[in-house]
């Protein structure tokens, strides 16, 4: 017999969930069986969270949680419970547009917006883990999200764009050995 502790709440009994929303702590309440994208939608106001397919194909509903990008149509809201989670409202939280979103915008990566989002957060993501991409890994990364509007070239443009913009500013910030 196992001796795990399971969480256990019958149909409609609701559960109050803390977690720290774009650095800022929130607490709301949701039954067991909520998904994450709905709680942040729907009890938090982050409505920047779209949701798609509900089945983690298109993408559109991608946060972070714990700094690492997450299909939020996949996971419980309880599962969040003292977690960090961000969304495409947290990249730019004293609304100034960060140097991903201008970029998007620089390069007309959006047009109908509903995929937008979710694009940004694994963008946002994958630029942290790989600071340098080749359009061939940016354009695998991509295969995970569904844009109908695009064709994908200009998300990849401003995806490069970036990575050449922050590595040049790394390389004129470091210090120059004699």
């Amino acid at each position: 017999m196992s001796n795990t502790s399971s969480i256990t709440l019958d149909r409609g009994e609701r559960r109050r969930i803390t977690l720290t929303l774009n650095g800022r702590e929130r607490t709301a309440y949701c039954e067991s069986r909520d998904l994450l994208s709905d709680f942040v939608r729907h009890e938090l106001g982050a409505t920047g969270t779209h949701v798609g397919c509900e089945h983690g194909v298109c993408g559109a509903c991608t946060v972070h949680v714990d700094s690492v990008a997450a299909r939020s149509c996949l996971m419980l809201a309880v599962q969040v419970e003292g977690r960090r989670v961000d969304t495409v409202e947290g990249l730019a939280p004293d609304q100034t547009l960060g140097d991903l979103q201008q970029a998007f915008q620089r390069h007309h990566a959006l047009q109908c917006g509903f995929c937008t989002a979710g694009i940004l957060m694994s963008c946002a993501d994958y630029l942290k883990r790989v600071p340098d991409p080749s359009e061939t890994e940016v354009r695998e990364m991509l295969s995970g999200h569904l844009c109908r509007c695009t064709g994908y070239t200009p998300i990849v443009a401003a995806v490069l764009d970036v990575a050449a913009r922050r590595n040049a500013n790394k390389s004129t910030k470091e210090p120059e050995h004699a």
